[in-house]
């Protein structure tokens, strides 16, 4: 056959090629599948000994279920599961890879706030899963995210009343975030969050509550219900210079040294100079930030209260006021400084919730809009890390002193 009678042929022949999403779905229906058969069997084998009066085994495989659509990250897939008949009184095979009932993938649900939070609001979701599902995803549509918020704020409600016994914070965060809600007299929402490091360096959201303009009576009504729920006094809080939560923190937890927020801080001094000497300023403040130690970071003031006192009085009164507070972390772990001069681990968290307000133009109530903060944040505290060197978390917790950043040996008097 000649070369032209064979490519005559093969223009006859269609070329049926699946997509780069066909393969990724196919893909993942056959490793699904062949995880659900090893899971299966690795329970059977686990109990293959028990056998009832006649010898007959007690667990043993029972066909397949009824198909599924699932929808994964890969799109709707169908699968159809081996069952398991475990004739043992109270006991039954339960998958852990597809639960019953189970129509799209724990991810997916983690992934419908974000999307949510990040600006899509539940009018664009009609059109929004379908092209990143697939056309026959099914479970997901504008009301799936209406539903949602309500459980949400089910959600929050029980865990705000979860108990803190047994829960020792070393260090926490304190911050007040605001953003926008369009129903309600008030739009601006004030949102009170505390995020705590546990003693093995787990970094963990204590609190998320509604508080009006970051008051001492909103910061006071906080800190005493944890206080009540069980949680102790925490070594360190960091936060900005807002006058309600320290104000509330000395009544509740007067033992609690403080640290003040470096970011905030130099913003705010910052916002008192002209903007041609504020890169000379921002240099040095950053000196005094980053100081090896709390005698340099003294001297390091001291020349730029000279430099400035002269022409620009208010913003040296702005860093001098808080300066003992500011440099609080010289007492603590150097390992632990990057961590505790600042509340960035709130602030970088809250970013999300700020872009979809300003998305949508506000969260709706208020109830809604910390019922997304919520979400976030406790998505988020998932892929959070441990703060650096954590073990050193636990002698911190123990009352070991630290000077400078390094640990003081004690003596023992004879």
């Amino acid at each position: 056959m000649d070369k032209s009678t064979t490519n005559d042929i093969q223009g006859q022949i269609p070329q049926v090629r699946p997509s780069l999403d066909e393969l990724a779905r196919e893909g993942a229906r056959r490793m699904i599948a062949a995880a659900l058969e090893l899971e299966v069997e690795e329970y059977i084998q686990k109990l293959h000994h028990l056998r009832d009066e006649n010898g007959h085994a007690l667990v043993v495989r029972n066909g397949r279920a009824e198909p599924r659509t699932v929808s994964l990250g890969a799109g709707p897939i169908e699968l159809q599961a081996p069952r398991v008949n475990d004739r043992r009184a109270e006991h039954r095979f339960t998958s852990k890879i597809l639960p019953p009932y189970m129509r799209r993938s724990p991810r997916l649900n983690d992934a419908l706030p974000v999307l949510y939070l990040r600006g899509l609001s539940t009018g664009d979701f009609e059109e929004a899963i379908p092209a990143l599902l697939g056309v026959d995803a099914a479970g997901f549509s504008a009301s799936t995210i209406s539903r949602l918020t309500t459980v949400w704020q089910e959600e929050r409600e029980g865990w705000c009343k979860r108990s803190l016994t047994g829960k020792e914070y070393v260090y926490v965060w304190a911050d007040g975030v605001y953003f926008g809600v369009r129903l309600g007299e008030d739009k601006q929402l004030a949102c009170l969050v505390l995020v705590g490091v546990l003693p093995d360096g787990t970094k963990e959201v204590i609190a998320l509550q509604d508080g009006y303009r970051e008051s001492t009576d909103s910061w006071l009504s906080l800190l005493r219900d944890l206080k009540r729920r069980g949680m102790p006094a925490p070594s360190l809080a960091i936060g900005d210079g807002a006058l309600g939560f320290w104000a509330a923190l000395r009544q509740v937890y007067p033992g609690t040294k403080e640290q003040r927020c470096w970011v905030h801080k130099i913003a705010n001094v910052l916002d008192k100079l002209p903007k041609r000497v504020q890169p000379r300023a921002k240099d040095m403040l950053h000196e005094i930030m980053y100081a090896p130690n709390q005698q340099g970071a003294l001297e390091d003031i001291q020349r730029f209260e000279q430099e400035f006192q002269a022409k620009y009085s208010k913003a040296v009164e702005c860093l001098l006021k808080d300066q003992d507070e500011l440099l609080t972390f010289f007492d603590f772990p150097a390992e632990h400084w990057i961590h505790l001069r600042t509340t960035n681990p709130i602030e970088s968290a809250f970013s999300t919730v700020k872009a979809r307000t300003k998305r949508t133009k506000g969260a709706g109530s208020r109830q809604a809009g910390l019922a997304m903060a919520f979400k976030l944040l406790l998505g988020a505290q998932k892929r959070w890390r441990k703060i650096t060197a954590p073990h050193l978390v636990a002698l911190v917790q123990a009352g070991v002193k630290f000077l400078d950043g390094q640990r003081q040996l004690s003596l023992k008097v004879a």
